[in-house]
């Protein structure tokens, strides 16, 4: 008869718990204005443009690129 290995693989044991998260802060990025902003942005162009519809896209970037240079 053939005798069975004894020795056992050693196991690694499993984690006890996932490590603590420190309570990080999410870091704002100042260089795009938020979408709110953006949006109260492009409706003030598109009153001043008569209101008139079609050009909601070129009203929407105008309104970002002002407001990334900091001007109204």
């Amino acid at each position: 008869m053939a005798r069975q290995n004894s020795q056992k693989t050693p196991q690694t044991p499993a984690p006890k718990s996932t490590p603590e998260r420190t309570q990080e802060k999410p870091i704002a990025n100042t260089s795009a204005p938020a979408n709110e902003q953006v949006a109260r942005r492009a409706f003030e162009i598109y009153q001043a443009r008569g209101g008139t519809h079609g050009s909601s896209e070129q009203d929407w970037f105008q309104a970002e690129r002002e407001l990334k240079l900091g001007r109204q």
